[in-house]
């Protein structure tokens, strides 16, 4: 019996159920859908990204918060945390809103099925529509929408290893605080967890092959964070890995130097690869781009009429809120049509980021040094979180705020902050940068809250030599 005659044939196929599980709402209902999920329902950001990441930031926070206590005069001290409870109040609550996104759509949508398995294009029928194929099951579609997200790349010389490794997909669920936790990385996941692991009483040692961590960001905004988290952990830059292996105290990491790291587990933090790889796509004649990316339009058009591609195993930027922004396009464009003339496009101008560590770091639109390399008359203007008055009241001594405009039209190009709520304290600047507000205007056209926190920002822009 062939697929078509099984009954195996549908409208719409998805292939990941992160962003790409909020595609199908009422407007959907005429379709026939099958969504594919290999891994756990919901997609990174729900399960192994964001929200629990951030639930964990939390309890890192509280803990630094009291560790402190002495310089405010307060009388207290951090005796410990008890690691099961925490793991058990972020996952929790995950795990239900996981197991209940997938019953809604199993049980609650006649018009979709989900396949619990991995998913490869196989060409398409005599009739044009695609085959995707999956345990055992061929499905037929006649639009597929690639939301398959990005996985760990783990380095050959770990991979190879018999060393038993974790990543962000696990390291959250370990059934006890290590006492050294090794990790291999230097981005904003090493980050991350180099302050939930540090700061909760695990003994962190980062390993960089750079001379910078989070080197992504503006150069003084790197460097200023690699001084702090020198303070806060074992930071080991320029380390060229040459081997891992299990001690009869645990796990070594050996460097091209001679040197070496010893620790109880190793997390493994290096970047994520796209999945566009695992979908058989040469098949339909879809591309990656060199760094693994899914070939797509600003529409969200791959170049095989009808599949569409959308979030990290397309997007240049693996955000869940890019995500969730692509998804609103792509879905936008199903409704009106491949080939309608008023398709909505992605607005990738100004994307910000955040990094959850201590202190917190986030960033929208240009570096000093991109500005720069793409000629632009620029003013930058650096403004410490300690000269203003709420800085003062936390004792704060690292937090910076930097913004980049251009000189004359006051034009913002860019804005990075390394400090406390940094991921807030941006915000305006990205509406700013959104809706074409110049420097001056930001600053001088509306009330700015004496003594918040934004005051560092407030000042920073006035401090641009326009």
């Amino acid at each position: 019996m062939t697929a078509r005659e099984a009954g195996h044939v549908v409208d719409l196929a998805i292939i990941g159920s992160g962003s790409g599980n909020s595609i199908p709402d009422d407007r959907f209902d005429n379709l026939s859908i099958a969504i594919f999920e290999e891994g756990v329902y919901g997609g990174t950001c729900l399960n192994v990204g964001c929200i629990p990441t951030k639930m964990f930031v939390y309890a890192a926070d509280v803990a630094d918060t009291i560790r402190d206590a002495a310089r405010y005069g307060m009388t207290a001290s951090f005796d410990g945390a008890d690691w099961p409870s925490i793991v058990e109040r972020v996952f929790g609550r995950i795990d239900p809103i996981s197991a209940g996104g997938k019953e809604y759509r199993v049980e609650r949508c006649p018009n979709v099925t989900v396949y619990p398995s991995h998913v490869v294009f196989d060409g398409r029928d005599p009739d044009g529509l695609y085959r995707l194929v999956t345990d055992g099951v061929t499905v037929l579609a006649r639009q597929v929408v690639i939301a398959a997200g990005a996985r760990p790349v783990i380095p050959p010389v770990i991979a190879d290893s018999d060393v038993r490794h974790y990543t962000n997909n696990d390291i959250m669920r370990l059934p006890a605080l290590p006492e050294r936790l090794i990790i291999v990385g230097s981005g904003y996941i090493a980050a991350e967890f180099a302050h939930v692991f540090g700061s909760l009483g695990s003994r962190v040692s980062i390993i960089a092959r750079s001379g910078r961590l989070l080197r992504s960001q503006d150069e003084d905004i790197s460097e200023r964070f690699t001084e702090v988290a020198r303070q806060q952990w074992d930071v080991r830059l320029n380390s060229d890995i040459t081997g891992v292996a299990e001690t009869t105290d645990g796990i070594r990491v050996s460097f091209a130097d001679g040197g070496h790291c010893d620790g109880d587990v190793l997390l493994v933090a290096v970047g994520r690869q796209p999945n566009g790889d695992r979908l058989g796509l040469a098949s339909i004649g879809v591309g990656l781009h060199d760094d693994g990316r899914v070939v797509c339009d600003d529409a969200g058009r791959t170049t095989a009429p009808g599949v569409w591609a959308l979030g990290d195993v397309s997007s240049p930027y693996q955000l869940k809120h890019v995500a969730n922004h692509e998804q609103r396009v792509v879905q936008s464009n199903l409704l009106k049509g491949w080939d309608a003339t008023d398709l909505d496009s992605f607005d990738h101008r100004y994307v910000p980021g955040a990094v959850f560590t201590h202190p917190q770091v986030a960033s929208v639109g240009l570096s000093e040094k991109q500005a720069r390399d793409a000629g632009h008359d620029i003013t930058v203007k650096v403004q410490n979180y300690g000269d203003v008055a709420y800085g003062w009241a936390m004792e704060d001594t690292t937090g910076l705020c930097k913004v980049i405009a251009e000189r004359g039209t006051g034009r913002i190009l860019g804005c990075h902050i390394l400090g406390p709520q940094a991921s807030t304290v941006i915000q305006p600047v990205i509406q700013a940068m959104s809706f074409g507000l110049d420097a001056q205007a930001m600053a001088r056209g509306q009330y700015w809250i004496h003594p918040a926190m934004p005051e560092v920002l407030e000042n920073a822009l006035l401090g641009l030599d326009l």
